[in-house]
């Protein structure tokens, strides 16, 4: 059964300068779950502080294997990637 669902691959920045990159379908209930310690296993040793970016997906398996492309760039890469992203889609305090 097909979904209608958009996926986003995301990435966060987080306050010891590090990227943290993830897919999901709600943006700000994933950050909010971030912030709060749930989630993630690393998003609670380096606390985000803000969303860089996201890209949209039209399905998870797309979402996914943007998620493993991006992870396999160097931070300075992700960085360059993340600029041709939708900028901060949250709109977070910097």
């Amino acid at each position: 059964m097909p979904s209608n669902k958009t996926w986003y691959v995301y990435l966060i920045e987080c306050s010891d300068g590090s990227l943290y990159t993830g897919i999901t379908v709600d943006l700000a209930a994933r950050f909010a779950a971030h912030h709060e310690g749930r989630g993630a296993r690393s998003m609670r040793m380096h606390a985000p502080v803000r969303m860089l970016a996201a890209e949209a997906h039209s399905d998870r398996s797309a979402a996914s294997k943007a998620e493993y492309r991006i992870k396999q760039l160097t931070a300075a890469q992700k960085r360059a990637y993340a600029a041709t992203m939708t900028p901060d889609p949250l709109g977070s305090p910097s």
